[in-house]
């Protein structure tokens, strides 16, 4: 059971992922070392924390990694809120990339709460 969760989780991580490289790719091109950048490392920075936490098994060690990986989750996300504003996206895809984000946080949050 455990098992198949991990492997939801890190596919709707991998979702993510993807889909915040593909939607910033449109972002303007005086952005690119700034929200674009950005945006992709706390993307990113998602997923790795988390398979390298998961790799470490140590409750307290993995702990600290799947909160970096949940802080990084919220960060994607208030980036993904300022582009929309700056209509650097649409709101198709700013809607379903919190969608994605959101059931992350909802798996993530639920780990953190049973170390």
């Amino acid at each position: 059971m455990e098992q198949k969760f991990h492997d939801i989780l890190k596919l709707k991580m991998d979702e993510f992922v993807h889909l915040t490289y593909k939607i910033s790719k449109g972002f303007p091109k005086d952005e690119l070392y700034g929200v674009t950048s950005q945006l992709r490392r706390a993307s990113l920075s998602v997923i790795l924390n988390y398979i390298e936490g998961y790799a470490r098994r140590r409750d307290k060690v993995y702990k600290n990694f799947l909160e970096i990986s949940y802080g990084s989750l919220k960060e994607s996300k208030y980036l993904l809120h300022f582009s929309l504003v700056e209509k650097y996206l649409t709101e198709s895809d700013y809607k379903r990339s919190m969608a994605i984000a959101d059931e992350i946080g909802k798996m993530l949050w639920s780990i953190i709460q049973k170390i």
